[in-house]
C-alpha cells in the first residue's frame, strides 16, 4: 500500500470489508485469512507493484505486519561479541535480579500517591503446555540459531547448552515473569530516546525521570537476560502514554546470544521478536507491535489490569544459588527435582523482604512507596499461592523503628521495651568538581531494640530515596552489657521532604554507589564528578553514625545495673596503686562496673569513670584482679580492652578527652590467664597509675 500510494479506505472498498479491519490488518494485530489473500493477490491496484505476496513467508510476515524473529546481522568489519557485556556484571541470581528488577519499578512509579506493586511469577511449563509455548514463540525459526551459539566453547554457549539440555532432557521450561502496576510503562518511540529504546535497543541507558532514582548506570535491566539460561526475555507493556494512538498490550522479545554462523550466514548476536518494520531505513529490524488477547494469552503476557507498567518474561529462568542448594542438599530436604521453583519462590520472597522492608512501610494513614508478591504455577494450576511480602515478618525491629519516624512517635532516649529514639547525623555534602561545600544535610538515624525475627543484632541499615537496602554494617565498640538492637540511617529524601540539602544529598551518594547499588564509597565517576577526596564525606558519616548509636543504645548508670545481685557482690572497684604524690593531681576513679562471665570462662566488664573537673588529670592503667578466698589477688591479663566513650586506650593506657566529666571502657580477660576458674572468684578492677604515664 505504502509503495502504490494506496489508502486503506481504497482497500476497504475494493475488498468489501470495514476500515477498520484493513487497520488491524496494516498494524499487524490480526492477519487476513487465506481466502483473503488471494482476494488481495488479485487486486489490479496491486497487481503493477513487482513483486508484492511473492516472496517468502518472512516477506510475507512482512507486509502483513506478523511478528517474526530478526537478527542483527554480523558486522561487515569482523568484530564478533561473544555475549552481552553488561550482563556479565551480575551473578545469575533471583536475588539480584528481585533487587534490580523491583527498584526499576519503584524509580517508575506513577501515581505518587499509591503504592508500585510488582508481582514475581513463577511458571513451570510441561508436556503440551511447553509445546504450544515453544509454538507461540516460532521455536522452529529460533532452534538453529541456539544449536550455533551452543556449539561453542565459551560461558555464554555453555549456559545455553546446559538450557537446551533441561528443556530437552527433561521436558520442562521455567518462566519468571515480573509484573508491575502503577509504573510508566515502556513509552516512547522504538528507536528514539525514550523507555521503551532504553530497554529493549541500548545498553548503559539508565533513563531514570525522578531524582531520587536508585539506578543509574543503566545495568540493571542485564539481569533480566542474565536470569534467563536462553537469553529470551518478552515484554507486554501497557503505557501510560498513548503511542501511536494505544496503550494496551505493547509487545516485543529480545534474544541475546553471542555470535553465530547458521547455515553459512554470520550473526551479530541480538534478536527482536516483533512487527517487521520495513520502512525503517535499516535491514533486519523488527518494531513492537500491538498484540490481541489471544496473542498475550499464548505467549503467557497477559496481565491482570488495564494500569500502566510492564511484564517481563524471564524465558528459561534459573538461579545459581536455587542450584548450589540442590547440590549441597539430601534427597529427603529437596524431594523432587522439580521443587527447584519452591527453592527460586522462597528466595525471590526473602530477598524482596530483606532489600525493600522499608518501601514497604507507610505511617499512619498513608500509603507504602511498594507492595510486592511472590506466586509460582505449573502448567497454569498454582502450587504455591500468591504470598505478598510483609515487612513486619520479615524486618519487625527496623519496621517499628521506621513507622515511629513516619508516625512522628520517636522518642530522643530509649527508656521502655517498644521505644524507637530517634538522633540526626551531619552529611557535610560536597560541591561539584572545582567548588567548596555544598551544605551540610542532617540524616536521621533511628534506633530501637532488636526483635528475633529481625536478623542480626546491633546493625545499621543505610538508605537514601526510594527506601532500598544501600548497606548493612556492623557498630564496633559497643559497651559489654548492651542490649540487641536495630539501627535504620535515612538519608537525602528518605529524611523527608523537608530535610535540608536532600536533592544534594541524593546526587551524592548516588554518585558513590556501584552498579550493585549495595554500598557507598569511592566510584570513579564520583572521582570525576566532586574531587578525589570526596568520598571521606562518607567515611565520616559512618563514623558519626556509629558514634551516635553508641550514644543512644549506651544505658545510663541507673539503668544499667543488670548484674544479678550474687554476682554484683563479687565485684568491685579500687583505686589502689595511686601516688600519695599525686594528690595534688586530679584522679579519676571507677564509679561503677557491670559484669558477667562468658562460656569460655572470662569476666567481661562494662566500666564506669567520673572523671574530676581539672587541668591536670591523670591518665590510667586498667587492671583486673581475682578476688580468691585466702591469699593475695592474682593480676589476670586483658584479652581486649576497647575505649567506649570519652576516652581512648593507647598500648593499655586509658586517656580521656579534654572536659569530659565521665568515660566508659570495656574489657575481656584472658581466661588462659585465670588460676582460678571466674566462677569460683570475685573480681576487682583497679585504676593503676604507672611512672611510665605521661599526663
Amino acid at each position: 500500500m505504502s509503495e502504490s500510494g494506496i489508502k486503506d479506505t481504497e482497500i476497504a472498498d475494493l475488498l468489501d470489508v470495514s476500515v477498520g479491519l484493513v487497520v488491524e490488518w496494516v498494524n499487524g494485530r490480526s492477519a487476513p485469512e487465506e481466502a483473503m489473500r488471494e482476494k488481495i493477490r488479485s487486486l489490479p491496484e496491486l497487481r503493477d507493484e513487482p513483486g508484492v505476496f511473492e516472496e517468502s513467508e518472512e516477506d510475507l510476515a512482512e507486509l502483513t505486519g506478523l511478528p517474526a524473529w530478526y537478527h542483527r546481522p554480523a558486522y561487515t568489519d569482523g568484530g564478533r561479541d561473544f555475549g552481552n557485556a553488561a550482563a556479565f556484571a551480575f551473578e545469575a541470581d533471583v536475588e539480584v535480579l528481585a533487587r534490580e528488577a523491583t527498584q526499576n519499578s519503584l524509580d517508575e512509579r506513577l501515581d505518587s500517591a499509591r503504592p508500585v506493586r510488582v508481582r514475581y511469577t513463577l511458571h513451570e511449563l510441561t508436556g503440551d503446555a511447553l509445546a504450544r509455548f515453544r509454538e507461540a514463540i516460532q521455536w522452529d525459526r529460533l532452534a538453529p540459531h541456539y544449536e550455533a551459539a551452543a556449539a561453542q566453547d565459551q560461558k555464554v554457549g555453555r549456559v545455553i547448552d546446559a538450557g537446551l539440555r533441561e528443556m530437552r532432557e527433561r521436558d520442562r521450561l521455567v518462566l519468571l515473569r515480573v509484573d508491575d502496576f502503577n509504573a510508566s510503562g515502556l513509552t516512547g518511540d522504538d528507536y528514539e530516546t525514550g523507555r521503551f529504546a532504553a530497554v529493549v535497543r541500548r545498553q548503559l541507558d539508565s533513563h531514570k525521570s525522578v531524582d531520587g532514582a536508585g539506578g543509574s548506570y543503566g545495568l540493571g535491566k542485564a539481569t533480566l537476560w542474565a536470569t534467563s539460561r536462553l537469553g529470551l526475555v518478552l515484554m507486554n507493556s501497557t503505557l501510560s502514554e498513548p503511542h501511536e494512538g494505544q496503550t494496551e498490550r505493547r509487545l516485543i522479545g529480545r534474544l541475546d546470544l553471542p555470535w553465530r554462523e547458521v547455515e553459512g550466514t554470520p550473526w551479530a548476536g541480538p534478536a527482536w521478536f516483533g512487527r517487521p518494520d520495513p520502512h525503517a531505513n535499516r535491514v533486519d529490524v523488527a518494531r513492537s507491535w500491538w498484540a490481541d488477547e489471544e496473542t498475550v494469552e499464548r505467549l503467557h503476557l497477559a496481565r491482570e489490569s488495564t494500569e500502566s507498567g510492564t511484564s517481563f518474561l524471564i524465558v528459561g529462568a534459573h538461579d545459581v544459588a536455587s542450584l548450589a542448594d540442590a547440590d549441597s542438599a539430601t534427597e529427603s530436604d529437596m524431594g523432587e527435582d522439580e521443587e527447584s521453583v519452591h527453592r527460586m519462590h522462597k528466595r525471590l520472597r526473602q530477598a524482596l523482604g530483606r532489600n525493600f522492608w522499608a518501601a514497604m512501610v507507610a505511617g499512619d494513614g498513608g500509603q507504602p512507596l511498594l507492595e510486592a508478591s511472590v506466586r509460582t504455577l505449573r502448567n497454569g494450576v498454582e502450587i504455591i499461592e500468591e504470598e505478598r511480602v510483609d515487612p513486619r515478618v520479615t524486618q519487625p525491629s527496623r519496621t517499628r523503628a521506621l513507622q515511629a519516624f513516619l508516625n512522628g512517635t520517636t522518642v530522643e532516649r530509649l527508656t521502655e521495651s517498644g521505644q524507637v529514639a530517634m538522633s540526626t547525623v551531619p552529611l557535610s555534602v560536597p560541591g561539584l568538581a572545582g567548588q567548596k561545600t555544598c551544605g551540610e544535610h542532617k540524616a536521621v538515624l533511628l534506633v530501637t531494640e532488636a526483635d528475633d525475627a529481625g536478623g542480626r543484632p546491633n546493625t545499621v541499615v543505610a538508605m537514601r530515596g526510594n527506601r532500598m537496602t544501600v548497606r548493612t554494617s556492623r557498630v564496633p565498640d559497643l559497651a559489654l552489657g548492651t542490649n540487641p538492637f536495630q539501627a535504620v540511617l535515612l538519608v537525602g529524601h528518605a529524611a523527608g521532604d523537608e530535610a535540608p540539602f536532600a536533592d544534594e544529598a541524593e546526587a551524592f551518594l548516588r554518585t558513590s554507589e556501584p552498579p550493585e547499588h549495595n554500598k557507598w564509597g569511592q566510584t570513579e565517576e564520583l572521582r570525576m564528578r566532586y574531587s578525589p577526596s570526596a568520598y571521606r564525606r562518607i567515611a565520616t558519616l559512618t563514623r558519626d553514625t556509629n558514634r551516635a548509636v553508641r550514644d543512644l543504645v549506651t544505658l545510663p548508670k541507673a539503668k544499667r545495673r543488670g548484674a544479678t545481685d550474687r554476682l554484683r557482690k563479687r565485684l568491685a572497684v579500687s583505686g589502689k596503686g595511686a601516688s600519695r604524690k599525686s594528690a595534688a593531681a586530679a584522679m579519676p576513679v571507677l564509679d561503677d562496673l557491670d559484669a558477667r562471665i562468658d562460656t569460655d570462662g572470662s569476666w567481661c566488664i562494662t566500666a564506669e569513670v567520673k572523671v574530676p573537673v581539672s587541668s591536670d588529670v591523670m591518665h590510667v592503667i586498667p587492671v583486673a584482679k581475682l578476688d580468691v578466698r585466702s591469699g593475695p589477688r592474682p593480676t589476670v591479663a586483658w584479652s581486649e580492652l576497647v575505649a567506649v566513650r570519652n576516652c581512648e586506650l593507647d598500648d593499655g593506657v586509658l586517656r580521656f578527652e579534654p572536659g569530659a566529666r565521665n568515660a566508659t571502657f570495656r574489657g575481656v580477660t584472658d581466661a588462659s590467664t585465670h588460676p582460678v576458674r571466674a566462677s569460683l572468684t570475685g573480681l576487682v578492677v583497679e585504676l593503676r597509675l604507672d611512672k611510665e604515664v605521661k599526663r
